[in-house]
């Protein structure tokens, strides 16, 4: 194993085993590291395709609790505008797409202290708008969670059902994006080492459930995830001016 894929193996993991406890922040873990070490195009769709295990493997444990007629208003819309992610990142160069990545990131870790976003989205109406931003986003930089999580703040969501709920919303607009996206160029056995690494995450994730309280996990997620964009961003400004 290779000392790129090895960190990428570890970054997995980590961002894994964070999402079972939180049921967010697999992408916004992953992606400072992922693109770092792979580039903004190949570095998404990794990040897209590792979502989907992720989200994948995380479903069964959380069926009961799903909401259907709320996780539906939310993906159709999120399917609709997912193609003109895939427009976008066909048509920017690569210093602009790891500018866009850092600026999503950026929103990603900000949108939680912006009361007035969150307040916007409510009823169906604001689904449809969080849904599309959401599929919009996945696409483009696999960051759909924070549009979700401020419609789930501004509907008054009860936590534990949108957690399970978002699982499925993340299966669909991962399995969309690989699909608009393509799958990763990288040598199949490193794309399977990186599953295999997600899937480990989850598992002891599920285990450390019990230990690991929710706030800790989100202080984790929350450090590497400023720390990974920053990295995203100075890449991206060496790009431009480089």
């Amino acid at each position: 194993m290779t000392f790129v894929l090895a960190l990428a193996a570890l970054a997995a993991f980590v961002a894994a085993v964070i999402q079972r406890i939180t049921g967010l922040g697999f992408v916004l873990v992953l992606i400072g590291p992922i693109v770092a070490l792979f580039g903004p195009v190949e570095g998404v769709t990794i990040g897209v395709l590792l979502a989907l295990v992720a989200s994948s493997s995380a479903v069964p444990l959380v069926w009961r609790q799903v909401e259907w007629g709320r996780t539906w208003w939310l993906i159709w819309p999120g399917l609709i505008a997912a193609p003109f992610g895939a427009l976008l990142i066909r048509l920017l160069p690569e210093a602009a797409l790891l500018l866009l990545i850092a600026a999503m990131a950026y929103f990603a870790l900000i949108a939680g202290w912006i009361p007035a976003l969150s307040a916007s989205l409510r009823g169906r109406p604001g689904a449809v708008v969080a849904g599309s931003a959401a599929g919009f986003m996945h696409v483009a930089s696999g960051l759909s969670g924070p549009a979700l999580a401020a419609y789930a703040v501004g509907d008054k969501w009860e936590q534990r059902r949108f957690a399970a709920s978002v699982q499925v919303i993340f299966v669909v607009f991962s399995a969309v994006s690989v699909a608009l996206r393509g799958l990763p160029v990288s040598p199949i056995p490193d794309v399977w080492i990186l599953v295999a690494a997600t899937v480990a995450g989850i598992i002891v994730g599920t285990l450390l459930t019990r230990f690991v309280p929710p706030r800790v996990a989100r202080t984790a997620m929350l450090t590497i995830a400023w720390a990974g964009a920053t990295v995203v961003l100075v890449r991206g400004i060496l790009a431009l001016l480089f």
